[in-house]
């Protein structure tokens, strides 16, 4: 495989939720390639587990594919530096309404590693208990809990098509329940 080798990177636009860069690409015989390239702080997902082994989703509108999605609770780091877990410890108990102090890391996720450097760092969550949501100011979802045999038949029916879900929820019943 050749070598290829980024020799600049230009910044063309900062967003809220990640900053769209330029890359300069060059290849061994001297060729260049210009990629985009999304820089993002990375995110956590939980899959929050109820004692009664029923998994919480949350349904929320997605503007992207312009409609409402079923998935695990996520939500992008604050900042680069906050850990995955703390992220996952705010983001399960603002989007479900439910506190959780055993959290277990359960996978990490490239979300689209061909053009962005997100990751999403995966957790359980167990000993769920109830508090209230905390939305941010742009968000509206509707939480609801399901038993796992209904999940996998949401993911092969494209009910759920949210890819950290999918992978998230499939990782958790090879891991603990399969």
């Amino acid at each position: 495989m050749e070598e290829l080798k980024r020799v600049d990177r230009r910044l063309v636009r900062k967003c809220h939720v990640f900053d769209l860069y330029e890359d300069t690409i060059e290849f061994e015989d001297g060729r260049h390639a210009y990629w985009d390239f999304l820089k993002h702080n990375g995110a956590a997902a939980v899959v929050p587990v109820l004692d009664d082994g029923r998994i919480l989703l949350v349904r929320q509108y997605r503007n992207a594919i312009d409609r409402v999605s079923l998935e695990i609770p996520a939500g992008k780091k604050d900042t680069i530096e906050e850990s995955g877990y703390d992220c996952a410890y705010r983001e399960v108990e603002e989007e479900t309404g439910y506190h959780s102090e055993n959290l277990e890391l359960l996978t990490q996720l490239v979300t689209a590693i061909a053009y962005c450097d997100e990751t999403i760092d995966v957790y359980v969550a167990r000993d769920l208990v109830p508090t209230a949501q905390h939305l941010d100011e742009d968000e509206s979802i509707d939480v609801q809990a399901y038993e796992i045999e209904d999940v996998k038949k949401m993911i092969f029916d494209g009910t759920i098509r949210d890819a950290k879900t999918v992978a998230a929820i499939m990782a958790y019943i090879v891991k603990y329940t399969a």
